[in-house]
């Protein structure tokens, strides 16, 4: 059943009054943020590269959601929702650059240079077309959190994953860049770096079949509902001390404060 979005629910704060856009909504994080976001008094703008399922989950939201197709690798089209999120709800207060690819996985001397560089285009210039979209809206609110998906991929090389990260590690800086010429604007940027999630993401790794990521099991991963409930806590005042750098979820720390289960 899709949460309902107007009242906070328990298990997050209350944004009524916030504005948010979600990338790469249709799916796993994005979809699982959208709602989360929504049943906490948001209203969401979900944005993806096609609008069938955006579309769908938008509706099973209620009046506080709207869809929009959007290709990350495009500024012009992320430039346009935030467009549509400021004409829709009145502002832009919340980013959640969510939208990311791990595929084609494949070692260095094997990779399609075209499908490397799709993923630059996408995992990296996408984060960056976000940023640079929302910062003049967020001005003009007074403020505003960005939140870019990372991934211990940043800083932990794996085979066959040289494209994700990479990238991964250059959104690292970008979050380190955007916390040191924005947050005296009161624009906040910081990083969530969720483990393993139970998503269509996790298919593709297991179905390569390169590096141990991929010899997971499913019940390995956490829920997508789990990182969704991180971003809800990031968008307070309450995960200001991740200000600039990631926030992991494998840390015991982190998951008590977002109230997550730990692990014994």
């Amino acid at each position: 059943m899709a949460e309902q979005s107007g009242v906070p629910h328990s298990n997050g704060p209350d944004l009524s009054g916030k504005v948010a856009l979600v990338t790469g909504a249709s799916r796993g994080i994005g979809e699982a943020t959208a709602r989360h976001l929504a049943a906490c008094g948001a209203s969401v703008v979900l944005a993806a590269r096609s609008t069938g399922d955006i579309e769908r989950i938008a509706a099973e939201i209620g009046d506080k959601a709207a869809a929009i197709a959007c290709d990350v690798a495009a500024f012009d089209k992320v430039a346009d929702a935030v467009s549509h999120a400021v004409q829709r709800f009145g502002g832009l207060d919340i980013l959640v650059n969510n939208a990311g690819v791990v595929d084609p996985v494949a070692r260095i001397g094997e990779s399609d240079p075209d499908a490397w560089g799709r993923a630059v285009d996408i995992n990296l210039k996408g984060v960056y077309h976000g940023i640079r979209a929302a910062i003049p809206a967020m001005r003009q609110r007074g403020g505003g959190v960005i939140i870019n998906i990372s991934s211990g991929a940043a800083t932990s090389v794996l085979e066959g994953w040289s494209h994700y990260c990479a990238t991964k590690a250059a959104v690292l800086m970008l979050t380190r860049a955007v916390h040191l010429e924005h947050a005296g604007e009161n624009i906040r940027c910081v990083g969530l770096s969720p483990g393993t999630v139970a998503t269509d993401m996790q298919k593709v790794i297991k179905a390569s079949g390169v590096n141990p990521v991929s010899k997971l099991e499913w019940s390995d991963h956490i829920p997508p509902e789990w990182p969704a409930r991180a971003i809800g806590f990031l968008c307070t005042a309450a995960g200001r001390s991740y200000d600039g750098g990631d926030m992991s979820l494998r840390s015991a720390d982190a998951r008590r404060a977002v109230g997550l289960p730990v692990p014994d």
